[in-house]
């Protein structure tokens, strides 16, 4: 018997069969692929959005914050700066990474460590970003020695190396808010809400710090005095700080502030200028200035009484204010300053003004009426704060004691043109 193994060529009858392997494909662009797979991308974003709605809003939040440096807590870089609002005259600026004086305009942002001068005839007014102010008077030269400002709370400071500075401060909602100066080794922190004025020789080495309006303390070691309105703290290098007080500025009363007077030759009308008493003030110091900062005084006359006729001013806006002087020759700081607008009258100036009526809501007159779209008002001496598209206006006045009063309205359109009237109403009592 032969035997074969089932694998041995003796046992195979053909060849051995290859199963056939059939290929199929179809050619996609690029162009196509970029498509589908942006669609697939966003079909991916739309789920995510659909089942987590917040999920992109914190994505943004945290990709800004990383890009910009910032936290929740902290205003943007563009708002902590502390920048110009008002020049006059020369005013310069050394970067505390320069060795460069540079000439200040109102592009210039200041930063930790920047120096500021005044010339002779210089001024500048700069704010921080909690609105606290400071206006550096001429011949002066100050560091800005702090600005943090976060939606927390607002330290602000300045250094005054030598000449005046003046300041406000805002109402801080934080009573951890707030704004200092300094001069030569003290510190005077400026409470919310509060005016003060501080003064340096740095040849004398002496200082002095009077408050306005608010309160103050003033520091230097272990020192410390409290002042209140119209109080002043002199501080020498030989001695204590001396508290005392001083003779407050008289309010003013006309021009009204922000009025415009309206006459036909501006140089030769007559302003009456007019103010109210000081205790123990024995004379009273005009001053009229074409700048904000009075630094081109136009008018300077010291004065007996309570009042001032001036004339040859030509047309324009002025501002002006008072400074009582007592028997001892101690002056006030200076008032509140006004600003008026000469304006001449003519007829090509004219402009469209009607008085709709008045209204009596108690102690309010409510004056209504139309003018031009786009004019600006002043009732009384304060500017119409809304004029509708169709020169429609309506103005609530402050509370009127009782008696009889005259409301004046003026105004003046884009033209330059002005118009006046005026009402009588009687406040019952």
């Amino acid at each position: 018997m032969n035997s074969q193994l089932p694998n041995s060529p003796q046992h195979q009858t053909g060849p051995e069969r290859v199963k056939r392997v059939e290929v199929y494909w179809h050619a996609v662009s690029y162009k196509s692929l970029v498509m589908y797979v942006m669609i697939l991308v966003a079909l991916i974003f739309a789920s995510v959005y659909f089942v987590t709605p917040g999920f992109y809003a914190a994505v943004l939040k945290k990709v800004s914050n990383a890009v910009s440096g910032t936290g929740s807590d902290v205003a943007p870089l563009a708002v902590t700066q502390v920048k110009f609002v008002n020049l006059d005259g020369r005013v310069q600026v050394k970067k505390v990474n320069s060795v460069q004086w540079v000439d200040a305009d109102y592009r210039t942002t200041l930063d930790k460590g920047d120096l500021i001068q005044t010339a002779a005839d210089g001024a500048a007014r700069i704010t921080f970003a909690d609105t606290t102010s400071y206006t550096i008077k001429a011949d002066t030269l100050v560091t800005v020695e702090e600005n943090n400002v976060t939606q927390e709370q607002a330290s602000t400071a300045v250094r005054i190396n030598t000449g005046a500075v003046d300041l406000s401060t805002p109402n801080w909602s934080s009573p951890n808010s707030h704004a200092a100066v300094s001069v030569e080794d003290t510190v005077a922190q400026i409470r919310p809400n509060s005016r003060a004025s501080v003064k340096s020789d740095s040849q004398s080495k002496e200082s002095e710090i009077t408050v306005a309006s608010g309160s103050a303390e003033v520091r230097r070691g272990s020192e410390k005095v409290e002042l209140g309105q119209w109080q002043k703290a002199n501080i020498s290098s030989g001695g204590p700080i001396s508290k005392s007080d001083v003779l407050a500025p008289p309010d003013l009363a006309q021009p009204l502030n922000l009025a415009p007077i309206i006459v036909e030759v501006p140089k030769a009308a007559t302003i009456h200028f007019e103010w109210k008493p000081v205790k123990d003030a024995v004379s009273y110091t005009l001053r009229i200035s074409a700048t904000a900062m009075f630094t081109k005084m136009v008018k300077q006359a010291r004065l007996s009484g309570l009042s001032a006729e001036i004339s040859g001013l030509d047309a324009g806006d002025y501002f002006w204010n008072v400074i009582a002087t007592d028997a001892n020759k101690k002056t006030s700081e200076v008032s509140e300053t006004f600003k008026f607008t000469l304006v001449a009258q003519g007829r090509t100036q004219e402009m469209m003004l009607e008085i709709g009526g008045t209204r009596l809501q108690g102690p309010i007159v409510e004056v209504y009426g139309r003018t031009e779209p786009g004019a600006a008002l002043i009732i009384n001496g304060q500017p119409v704060p809304s004029i509708g598209g169709d020169g429609s206006f309506q103005y609530f006045t402050e509370p009127l004691a009782p008696g009889e009063h005259t409301i004046v309205i003026v105004g003046q359109n884009r033209r330059g043109g002005t118009a006046k009237q005026q009402v009588t109403i009687v406040v019952p009592k």
